[in-house]
């Protein structure tokens, strides 16, 4: 459940275990954070928190150069609560926050308001004005403020740390694949079906034309991909994300053929979540090539989901 905190006044939660960050993605290095919370959650008799920032903090410091979020809000607090954490608190990022030495902030924010008694953290943490303090300062302001601080060393890929920043760089190449590596589950985007222009259905392939709530998606291609419409378990799928080079081209869009399906899905939420990239869109001589394309397209997808779904 998602608790904005409007103010810095006691939540009264009782004792927490506190982490905090921006957690976007859920990725496999926040995973191992929430998975000490929960534990330390447990040894002390208190409850996981977690807590987050809203707008994403560079989005106030830097808005030249902040990045596209990989999930949002609501995502963010369901996979966290797959995790073990029910509750996420969220934190407006406004100057004034920013403004907030690494003491204020441990003492308003941490200790103040959420009343934290155990707080964990990656050890490459900054907080505070101007990123000033880091694991080792709050141990020390915890020992004065009174809660006791864990840090967590970086879950690596690859020899490198798990970031949002490398899973973006592979889902802007297409690999989705090393993108769910990092992430410990598949990359996904939820959205409302949509009206388009039909053209699917008029060559034997109708497609759901889904209008993403993400903002960031993968590269345009072609992929090997689940649908899930609403609660309803997920069904194997292709989507085309691109802008349809053969029909004269346009704004992108995401739209997908469910396998061995034929239903309505105009107006439906639905999740498509991402598996394999099968090739980059391109253009064809006409809709008949198109059409032997759409049918490898999907004997390949087949092959792809056969154990994955």
């Amino acid at each position: 459940m998602i608790f904005r905190l409007e103010s810095l006044g006691p939540v009264g939660w009782g004792p927490l275990a506190v982490s905090l960050g921006n957690f976007d993605g859920v990725h496999r290095g926040h995973a191992r954070l929430v998975e000490e919370t929960v534990r330390e959650a447990r040894a002390t008799g208190g409850a996981p928190v977690v807590l987050t920032f809203d707008p994403h903090p560079a989005r106030v410091l830097h808005p030249e150069r902040a990045p596209a979020t990989l999930v949002t809000l609501e995502q963010k607090a369901e996979l966290l609560a797959g995790l073990g954490v029910d509750r996420l608190a969220v934190l407006p990022f406004t100057p004034a926050l920013a403004a907030l030495d690494a003491e204020a902030f441990a003492r308003e924010v941490l200790r103040g308001c959420l009343g934290a008694a155990v707080v964990v953290v990656g050890s490459n943490f900054r907080f505070g004005r101007g990123r000033a303090g880091d694991a080792v300062v709050l141990t020390t302001l915890g020992s004065a403020l009174g809660f006791r601080v864990h840090s967590v060393d970086a879950v690596q890929h690859e020899g490198a740390p798990i970031s949002s920043t490398r899973i973006r760089a592979a889902l802007a190449g297409g690999d989705v694949a090393e993108a769910a590596r990092m992430l410990g589950h598949r990359f996904f985007v939820d959205g409302a079906v949509v009206a388009g222009d039909g053209r699917g259905r008029t060559i034997g392939v109708p497609t759901a034309n889904v209008e993403p709530r993400n903002e960031t998606l993968p590269a345009p291609g072609v992929y090997a991909c689940s649908l899930a419409i609403g609660e309803e378990p997920p069904r194997a799928a292709v989507a085309n994300l691109g802008r349809r080079p053969t029909f004269g081209a346009g704004p992108s869009r995401l739209e997908v053929h469910v396998l061995d399906f034929d239903r309505d899905l105009y107006g439906s939420d639905v999740r498509v979540a991402f598996v394999a990239r099968l090739r980059d869109e391109k253009r064809f001589a006409g809709p008949e090539e198109l059409v032997r394309q759409i049918a490898d397209d999907v004997a390949r997808a087949r092959q792809v989901l056969a154990d994955a779904i």
